[in-house]
């Protein structure tokens, strides 16, 4: 059964139940933990009663600097709004580790940004190098993953569609929130991931619900296809795409064609005055919760719970 971690400002803490007792770890990064599940064992098994984790302040499980990779459109729920309508091809960019943060943590929008957008995304934290050229079977999952997170991949639309521009539009700081719990994984557990479940919420009202059996490219495929290119580390983060009930839609494909005849400064401007009426835009005051886990809770990342706020 996977074993949930949460960081503070004090340390490494292992979560059971509603309590949370600290794992006795030098380590200091998410990657050194890893090194330590030793002490992650230890913790879970101690006899201590713990620490209420209500008292605890999480940051995210996830520490940086780290590599932060994502997959683009990779749920067909998510393809389909988006306006695909044939094979989606596996697409990879990347997010700075700066925009990592915690996940009771306000998501900054920037003063230039108008359109903020959410998606929640299971994130899978490496456990073990990828070299290039590695080639991922599902059964070698295990070695290379070593736990689970929930990330929340926000998006500065305005930035992304006009600039084409994926680095930039997310990877401001606080755009990816991370945790509360570093769900570390057990060989056993990964025959439960297609029954993880992603829902995301904005001010109670149910937005994205999906599970990963909506996935287009899956763990160990996405990890074969990004071997080609780049390689990974401990406590490096993929972000594995997110389900449909994201704000931003495709327009209808009369109006898409419509607005491919025009010049690229008033195609943009029409696009956008019509997204100005579009109510499900991050806006501040605004509070986003996200949780990940399987139907019978035997793999539970937590809730993620945070505010929209603008730049002070």
């Amino acid at each position: 059964m996977s074993t949930n971690v949460l960081r503070t400002a004090d340390g490494w803490w292992v979560v059971r139940g509603d309590r949370a007792v600290p794992v006795d770890t030098k380590a200091a990064t998410t990657a050194e933990l890893i090194a330590d599940r030793d002490a992650v064992r230890k913790a879970a098994h101690s006899g201590e009663p713990g620490t209420p984790v209500a008292d605890l302040v999480a940051l995210s499980p996830v520490t940086t600097p780290c590599r932060v990779v994502a997959q683009m459109v990779n749920y067909r729920s998510h393809a389909r709004e988006s306006g695909f309508t044939g094979d989606v091809p596996p697409t990879f960019f990347r997010k700075a580790s700066g925009s990592v943060s915690g996940p009771g943590e306000a998501v900054v929008r920037p003063s230039h940004v108008r359109f903020l957008d959410y998606e929640i995304e299971l994130g899978l934290v490496m456990g073990a190098s990828l070299p290039v050229g590695t080639v991922v079977e599902e059964r070698d999952l295990p070695p290379y993953v070593a736990g689970l997170v929930v990330t929340n991949d926000i998006s500065a639309r305005d930035v992304q569609l006009t600039k084409t521009q994926f680095y930039e539009s997310k990877s401001y700081p606080t755009f990816t929130p991370t945790g509360p719990y570093l769900a570390l994984l057990e060989p056993e557990d990964f025959t439960r991931l297609l029954d993880l479940r992603l829902k995301l919420s904005v001010n109670g009202e149910l937005r994205q619900d999906r599970t990963l059996a909506d996935m287009i490219v899956r763990p160990a495929q996405a990890l074969t296809l990004l071997a080609r290119f780049q390689t990974l580390g401990p406590g490096d983060l993929l972000l594995t795409g997110t389900p449909g009930g994201t704000a931003l839609k495709a327009p209808p494909k009369p109006v898409e064609k419509i607005a491919a005849l025009l010049p690229p400064a008033v195609k943009w401007k029409a696009f956008f005055k019509s997204q100005a009426k579009n109510p499900h835009y991050l806006n501040p005051g605004d509070v986003i919760t996200a949780t990940i886990a399987t139907p019978d809770g035997r793999i539970d990342l937590g809730e993620q719970r945070t505010p929209v706020t603008d730049t002070p």
